[in-house]
C-alpha cells in the first residue's frame, strides 16, 4: 500500500511557484482592491481631502541647476559605451549592460518613486547641450516644437527602446547595445539643441516624462520658494500626480504604453502566448525566430489597453452625463503611473536580486583585465535563494503586495481627480465604477502573469 507524501519536484523559482496557491493570492489581491474602492465610496469627502492635502515641511535648498551632474552622468555613459565596445563579450561580465539594464531600468526606477525626479539633473544631455550652447553661441531652441504632434515623438522613442528590450534578438550584447544607446543618445541630443530643452524634456525624451511622473508617486513635493530656493515637504505618496494638468491624448496613450509594454512582456513569456503562436515552450526557437509574432503582439496588446481605458473614462462620462472624455482621460491616465511601476517592479524582482551581484562583481574588474577594484576578488555569485520554497514564497509575497498596493494607489488618485473634476461625491463615485473595475481586472491579470510565465 502507497502512501502520498509531499514532494517538491521543481528546483527553479517559477516551478516553486507553480506549488503556491495563487488561487488565493489572486483572490485576496483582486478583493483588496475592490474593497479599497468601496471604502473610499463611504469616507466623507472632507475626510479624504484633509488626509490627501496633509504636507509637512522638512527643509529648503538652493535650487540646483544640474549642468554639472549631467557631464558627470554623460561622462559616465561614455565610458560604458567604451566597455561595451571594447570590453567582454558576455553579458554578465561586461558593466553595460548590467548597468543599464538593472542599474538604471529598473533599480534607478524604484529610486525614483521614493525621492522624487532624480533624472530631472541627472540625465546625459542637459550638461552636454548647455556646454555647446555656450561654445557656439547658440539659442536655446532652433526651432519651436509644433505643439500639434504632442507626446508623438516620446511614444515612438519609447517603443523603439520598448522593442529592442522586448523583441530584439539580443539586447543584452554588449556592442548592440552600445550601438543602441549611441544612436538614442544622438537623436535626443540633436533634438534638444533643435527644440530646446523645455519643449523636449516634456514632450519628445520619454525618459524625463516617464521618470517626471514616477518621481511625483514619491513621498516628497518639491515646491519653489523664492526665486532659486524650493522647499521640500513630506506628502502622501502620489498626491502631486492628482495636482497635474490635464494630458492631452498622445499623453494618455505615452502613459498607457509605460504599462502595456511591461504586462506583454510578461504575457509573452506565459504558456497561453506560446499556445497562440503556435511555440512549443520545450522547443522555443528563440528571439530571431518569433520576432514577427512578438511585434504584433506588442502592438495588439497597447491597443486593447488603450482602448480598455477609454471605454472604462466614456462609460463613466455617460454614466455621469457630465464631463468631457478628452479632459477626464487625461486627469484619470495619472492613476495608471502607480500601477505601471508596481508591475515593472514585480516583473524585474528577481533580475534585481540575481543581475545586481552580477553587477557589483562586472563593476569590480570592468575589462575583465584581472584588476580588483572593489577588493572582491573572493565575491561569488548566488541564486540559490530561487531553489527553496520558502525564499521564493517570500518573493512571491512581495510581488503579489505591491502589485495590490500600486492598484489601490491608483484607485485612490483616481478618486481624488473624480472628487475634483465632479460637482458632488456621488457623482464621482459613478464616474469611477467602470475604472475600479478595470484596476480590479488588472489586478489579476497581473497576479495571473506573475504565476504563469513559462519562460525566464
Amino acid at each position: 500500500m502507497s502512501v502520498p507524501e509531499f514532494v517538491l519536484a521543481h528546483s527553479a523559482e517559477r516551478g516553486l511557484v507553480l506549488l503556491l496557491p495563487t488561487q488565493l493570492y489572486v483572490v485576496g489581491g483582486a478583493a483588496s482592491v475592490l474593497a479599497s474602492f468601496l471604502l473610499l465610496s463611504v469616507i466623507s469627502v472632507d475626510r479624504f481631502k484633509r488626509f490627501t492635502d496633509r504636507k509637512i515641511h522638512l527643509f529648503v535648498y538652493r535650487e540646483f541647476v544640474g549642468t554639472i551632474s549631467s557631464l558627470v552622468s554623460f561622462a559616465i555613459l561614455c565610458g560604458l559605451l567604451f566597455i561595451g565596445f571594447n570590453g567582454s563579450a558576455d553579458p554578465l561580465r561586461n558593466p553595460l549592460p548590467l548597468v543599464f539594464w538593472t542599474g538604471f531600468w529598473v533599480i534607478f526606477t524604484v529610486i525614483q518613486c521614493l525621492v522624487g525626479d532624480l533624472w530631472r539633473i541627472f540625465n546625459p544631455w542637459q550638461g552636454p547641450a548647455r556646454l555647446i550652447r555656450h561654445l557656439c553661441g547658440l539659442s536655446n531652441s532652433l526651432v519651436k516644437l509644433p505643439k500639434g504632434i504632442g507626446y508623438l515623438p516620446a511614444i515612438i522613442l519609447f517603443l523603439s527602446f520598448a522593442w529592442f528590450e522586448l523583441i530584439d534578438i539580443a539586447p543584452e550584447d554588449p556592442k548592440r547595445l552600445a550601438m543602441f544607446l549611441l544612436i538614442f543618445w544622438s537623436i535626443n541630443f540633436v533634438a534638444i539643441l533643435v527644440f530646446g530643452e523645455k519643449d523636449w524634456f516634456e514632450r519628445g525624451e520619454p525618459f524625463s516624462i516617464f521618470f517626471r511622473l514616477i518621481g511625483a508617486i514619491a513621498p516628497f513635493r518639491c515646491c519653489r520658494e523664492g526665486k532659486d530656493k524650493r522647499a521640500i515637504y513630506l506628502c502622501v505618496p502620489g498626491y502631486e500626480l492628482t495636482q497635474f494638468s490635464a494630458l492631452p491624448i498622445s499623453g494618455v496613450i505615452f502613459v498607457l504604453t509605460t504599462l502595456g509594454t511591461v504586462s506583454y512582456d510578461g504575457l509573452s513569456r506565459t504558456y497561453l502566448w506560446l499556445k497562440v503562436i503556435g511555440v512549443n515552450p520545450l522547443e522555443y526557437p528563440g528571439r530571431s525566430g518569433v520576432w514577427m509574432q512578438n511585434t504584433t503582439g506588442m502592438v495588439i496588446a497597447l491597443i486593447c489597453l488603450v482602448c480598455l481605458f477609454s471605454a472604462c473614462v466614456f462609460l463613466g462620462v455617460q454614466k455621469t452625463e457630465k464631463g468631457s472624455f478628452h479632459h477626464l482621460a487625461g486627469r484619470l491616465v495619472y492613476s495608471i503611473i502607480p500601477i505601471s511601476l508596481v508591475f515593472h517592479f514585480a516583473h524585474y524582482l528577481t533580475q534585481i536580486l540575481v543581475n545586481s551581484q552580477y553587477l557589483v562583481l562586472s563593476l569590480n574588474d570592468p575589462m575583465t583585465s584581472g584588476l580588483s577594484l572593489l577588493g572582491l576578488n573572493r565575491f561569488h555569485i548566488t541564486n540559490s535563494f530561487l531553489s527553496h520554497l520558502d525564499t521564493v514564497s517570500i518573493i512571491w509575497g512581495v510581488q503579489t503586495t505591491v502589485i495590490v498596493i500600486g492598484h489601490i494607489v491608483g484607485i485612490a488618485i483616481a478618486h481624488s481627480i473624480a472628487l475634483c473634476e465632479f460637482p458632488n461625491k456621488r457623482e464621482a463615485i459613478k464616474s469611477q465604477y467602470f475604472m475600479a473595475g478595470l484596476m480590479v481586472a488588472y489586478t489579476v491579470f497581473g497576479l495571473w502573469l506573475l504565476s504563469t510565465i513559462a519562460l525566464g
